[in-house]
């Protein structure tokens, strides 16, 4: 199955951590490889553990993130660019 999610940066950051520690033990690990893992690991967990776990995370937004200041810039740029109507030929 395919699918996307929204990550805070440091925990993206964590995955490639530990994408290199994998190398140094001399295996190698994709991304969906580690967040297997991580289900499997979870999983295995009793109810208080794994509710401990799920407190351990913060909520964050989900969706993707809105363009930055550089949308509403380009949007006046397309304002100020448009040129006048002509006046009518007589």
């Amino acid at each position: 199955m395919r699918d996307s999610f929204t990550i805070p940066k440091d925990e993206y950051a964590a995955i490639e951590a530990l994408k290199l520690r994998s190398g140094q033990l001399g295996t190698t690990a994709k991304k969906s490889e580690l967040l297997r893992a991580g289900l499997k690991l979870l999983s295995a967990l009793d109810n208080d553990a794994l509710a401990k776990a799920l407190q351990d995370v913060p909520s964050i937004k989900t969706g993707r993130p809105k363009a930055q200041e550089s949308a509403p810039a380009s949007a006046a740029a397309k304002k100020t660019t448009k040129s006048p109507k002509a006046a009518p030929r007589k």
